[in-house]
């Protein structure tokens, strides 16, 4: 069961970050070159939310 919730989280993260990025790519042409920060920054964050979220199902699950 633990693979699933962690499949589930990894492919919502995805989602997130797939949707975020084609957003980003609707407005300005210009706004993508300007914001490379921004993009990678909002990267690093749906990273570390993943990763996180998979590290604490697997200590919710063993200490259930």
């Amino acid at each position: 069961m633990l693979i699933v919730y962690a499949v589930l989280i990894v492919v919502i993260g995805v989602i997130a970050f797939v949707l975020t990025y084609k957003q980003l790519g609707r407005s300005d042409p210009n706004y993508r070159e300007k914001s490379k920060s921004q993009v990678t920054l909002l990267s690093m964050i749906y990273l570390v939310s993943i990763v996180g979220s998979i590290v604490a199902l697997v200590i919710y699950m063993t200490v259930r």
